[in-house]
């Protein structure tokens, strides 16, 4: 267990004593904060995560758990808040930076100059940041739901009909847009906002088509070549390498930064510094998903539980509707965070049920000694 979550308590440590050097004890607790915060909404984040890198070659899950961290680390919640200044605002890096470090007086969301502030230049990017992770997971969640060669079910009185009515080709995608159409039209507050939410959407849903798709074409295509190599010994089949593993290694980077939208938003509720919220959210937040991946990986935990995939995605499908929605209507992270870890602890309670049950059954059917007999 010191093994795989040692690295993440030694850099929350460093992650904090840096905090407090940086900022005093109010920086100290600001960060622990975010970093609780970002790990309460990982757990879904690792489990999926999981599911996917099961799937890879040894080099490709050391090249997600080592360069894939580092981009979530660097990418996601130090470059990519300020990213989103440099295109709104117009501004340079170096002067982003200094618009996120020197924020104005008293919490004011405006510059006495009447110029906005970093956090609410964050903040008005919300909609398209929202549009864009909100139906890459959403069309993450429907593919999951409507596929009809899942043969396990959690929730089957629903998911059973679903499957039937994905047998329709490409109906994911018609739902996915329906609920974009709605989305643009029902939640945005102005028309700029509608077109802006319909483009962003937009590009959310063809990134998870080109990614994901891509993935399964060269998987498919490299396990015919491996297939014909491998008559005469025994392959690792299962395990996706080259192409497909390189494709798998993108989508997860998008998976990623699509379930950090949230949090990295979040955070600006209670901090627009970047260098805390890096620490926070970044560095602890970061390094436990790592951990709990490699742990659902490593110890087999999905195939123990094996409700905990479903739990993840219905979680992912809650998400999605939280961003959509959170475009008209402000959504508390508690909130947010505490759906994920109801709708994973229930998946986790009825894996447990499940594994009794067939237990129980399989003691059952077990042959009764002579000896137990005469003491029964």
């Amino acid at each position: 267990m010191f093994r795989i979550f040692g690295l993440s308590f030694l850099v929350t440590i460093a992650a904090l004593v840096v905090a407090f050097l940086y900022g005093g004890p109010q920086a100290l607790l600001l960060t622990a904060i975010l970093g609780i915060l970002e790990v309460s909404l990982s757990f879904d984040n690792a489990v999926i995560n999981a599911t996917v890198l099961q799937r890879m070659s040894q080099f490709w899950q050391r090249m997600f758990l080592t360069v894939g961290v580092l981009i979530a680390v660097v990418g996601m919640r130090l470059v990519f808040p300020l990213a989103i200044v440099w295109i709104t605002a117009g501004l340079d890096p170096v002067k982003a930076m200094d618009l996120a470090l020197n924020p104005p007086a008293g919490g004011a969301k405006y510059f006495p100059d009447g110029s906005a502030s970093y956090e609410t230049l964050i903040t008005a990017a919300h909609p398209q940041i929202a549009a864009f992770g909100g139906m890459f997971l959403l069309m993450l969640f429907l593919d999951f739901i409507f596929d009809g060669e899942r043969e396990l079910t959690w929730l089957s009185w629903i998911e059973r009909p679903l499957q039937k009515i994905g047998e329709l080709d490409r109906f994911p995608i018609v739902v996915a847009l329906v609920a974009l159409v709605l989305t643009g039209t029902l939640a945005a507050h102005t028309v700029d906002e509608s077109k802006t939410v319909f483009i962003a959407g937009i590009l959310g849903t063809v990134t998870y088509l080109v990614v994901n798709g891509l993935g399964e074409f060269f998987h498919v295509e490299e396990m015919e070549e491996e297939a014909e190599r491998a008559r005469s010994g025994p392959s690792e089949l299962a395990k996706v390498t080259g192409k497909a593993a390189f494709f798998l290694f993108l989508y997860l980077e998008v998976l990623d930064a699509s379930f950090s939208f949230d949090g990295v938003i979040g955070a600006f509720a209670i901090t627009a510094d970047p260098i805390i919220i890096a620490l926070g959210l970044g560095f602890i937040g970061a390094m436990f998903v790592r951990s709990l991946t490699v742990y659902l990986v490593e110890k087999g935990t999905l195939s123990e539980y094996v409700y905990l995939e479903h739990g993840a995605h219905w979680a992912i499908g809650a998400l999605a509707g939280i961003l959509l929605y959170s475009i008209h209507t402000e959504v508390p992270e508690v909130v947010t965070g505490l759906i994920g870890v109801v709708l994973i602890l229930a998946a986790l309670a009825s894996s447990i049920v499940r594994n009794r049950r067939e237990g129980d059954g399989a003691e059952g059917d077990a042959p009764v000694s002579a000896a137990q007999r005469i003491d029964a």
